[in-house]
C-alpha cells in the first residue's frame, strides 16, 4: 500500500521532552507507505519549548494556539490543521508518544485492506491510573447502551480517518467539546461509519517532567485530582447535551454515501 500524502496530527502541551524523538520514531515507520508524510503539531500554548524543538524540520509544522484550551480543543485544532492540508490519510495521536511506530504501520495497511473509514487503536497494557481507566470504562458501558453496541476503547486517541469521514465529524463537533473522540466514536457507530478495531501496545508517556501532557501528571497519585474529577462532570454533562439525549444535535450525523469515503 502507498498512500500519497499522510499527515500525522498531533495535539500537544509540555511535550519538548519526548516529542520530537517521538516523531522521528514514527517517521521511520510510515514513510516506507506514503509518497510524503506530515507532522502537523496544535500546541496548546506550552510553558517549556515544544512549539521550537522540532524547528528546521521540514515535515513538521507547529501551530501554537491563541489560548489553552486543554486536549479536546486542540486535538479538533490538529485535526482541522491535517484536513486543509489535503492529505488523503491522517492520523491522530496525542503528542504524549504512549505508542510505538510500528503500531502505525499497522492501521494505515488496515485501513486500506479493511476498505474502512476510520480505524481506533485499541491499547492494551495501559499504564494510566486505575481511575483514568475506570473513566474509560465507564464512559464505554454509557457510549454501548446509547449505540447499542459494544465500542472498544471509545476514547482512544490513536485513529486513522479518510478526509471525508473526518470532516463530517469535525464538522458537526463543536470547536470547544471536551471529548470530542467520545462524540466522534458514537457518531460514527450510529451514523453508519466504516470502523475497524485494531489492538496496539500503551506505554508510559515518553517524558518525566511534572509539567508535562496534557491530562496532567499522575505518578505516585492514588486517587484522581479535584482537576480530574471536575473534567469528568463536565465531560458526561457535555456527551449528555451533545451526543446522549433524544434531542442532541450529534445524533444526526450519518455517513454521506454508501461507498468508502475516501
Amino acid at each position: 500500500m502507498t498512500v500519497t500524502h499522510l499527515a500525522i496530527v498531533m495535539p500537544a502541551y509540555n511535550e519538548a521532552e519526548g516529542i520530537r524523538g517521538f516523531i522521528d520514531e514514527i517517521r521511520d515507520h510510515v514513510a516506507p507507505l506514503a509518497g510524503r508524510v506530515s507532522f502537523f503539531i496544535a500546541d496548546d500554548q506550552s510553558t517549556d519549548a515544544t512549539a521550537h524543538v522540532v524547528d528546521g524540520v521540514a515535515d513538521v509544522d507547529v501551530q501554537t494556539q491563541p489560548a489553552n484550551r486543554g486536549h479536546g480543543p486542540t486535538a479538533l485544532a490538529a485535526y482541522r490543521l491535517g484536513l486543509a492540508s489535503t492529505a488523503d490519510l491522517i492520523v491522530h495521536v496525542d503528542g504524549d508518544g504512549q505508542f510505538l511506530g510500528a503500531d502505525f504501520v499497522r492501521l494505515i495497511r488496515a485501513i486500506d485492506t479493511a476498505s474502512a473509514d476510520v480505524v481506533h487503536g485499541v491499547r492494551g497494557g495501559r499504564t494510566e491510573p486505575w481511575y483514568r481507566r475506570m473513566l474509560t470504562a465507564c464512559v464505554g458501558l454509557m457510549i454501548a447502551a446509547a449505540s447499542g453496541r459494544r465500542i472498544p476503547d471509545v476514547n482512544t486517541p490513536l485513529r486513522a480517518y479518510r478526509p471525508a469521514a473526518l470532516r463530517a465529524l469535525v464538522d458537526a463537533v463543536p470547536t470547544d467539546a471536551a471529548v470530542p473522540h467520545v462524540h466522534f466514536s458514537l457518531a460514527e457507530a450510529r451514523g453508519g461509519f466504516e470502523v475497524r478495531y485494531v489492538r496496539v501496545a500503551s506505554i508510559p508517556r515518553r517524558g518525566q517532567s511534572q509539567s508535562g501532557t496534557m491530562w496532567g501528571r499522575a505518578a505516585g497519585v492514588r486517587v484522581p485530582s479535584k482537576r480530574l474529577r471536575q473534567f469528568a462532570v463536565a465531560a458526561l454533562r457535555e456527551a449528555w447535551m451533545l451526543s446522549l439525549r433524544p434531542s442532541a444535535p450529534l445524533r444526526g450525523i450519518r455517513r454521506t454515501s454508501t461507498r468508502r469515503l475516501t
